[in-house]
């Protein structure tokens, strides 16, 4: 099989990471592309993040994100830890969706995929992503 048949195949059969953003919380979820099933999660209403969470909440004046890039970096590594236990070592994502959000959530996000790569974890399309600031 040639080499772009061979990187063809590998990448429809990877694990595909889809975040779900908004204001209030960033949750990163790892699908297995044949059955569907979440096989890795981590989002910002995890433990170790309440009391990050509860500051925000109480803060006057009312702050309209209740995470930032510091937080959704220590998510990927979250999810990296956990995806690098099972034996995972690529994904894919959705690179029109991720173009999709908007610019400010664009930026966030951004040391999300770069704390996964730096675990070795592969990231298939991240790479056409253009990350501002």
């Amino acid at each position: 099989m040639p080499p772009q048949m061979a990187t063809l195949a590998a990448t429809r059969n990877a694990n595909i990471l889809r975040l779900v953003v908004s204001c209030r919380k960033i949750t990163a979820q790892v699908t297995n592309p044949n059955t569907h099933s979440i096989i890795a999660m981590a989002s910002s209403t995890e433990q170790e993040f309440a009391a990050q969470y509860r500051a925000k909440l109480n803060r006057f004046p009312r702050s309209h994100n209740f995470w930032d890039s510091k937080m959704a970096s220590r998510i990927g590594e979250n999810i990296a830890f956990r995806l690098r236990e099972i034996g995972v070592s690529s994904l894919q994502i959705d690179v029109q969706e991720e173009l999709s959000r908007p610019i400010h959530h664009r930026k966030m996000v951004g040391p999300l995929f770069e704390s996964i790569k730096r675990s070795g974890i592969t990231i298939a399309g991240a790479e056409d992503l253009i990350f501002l600031g």
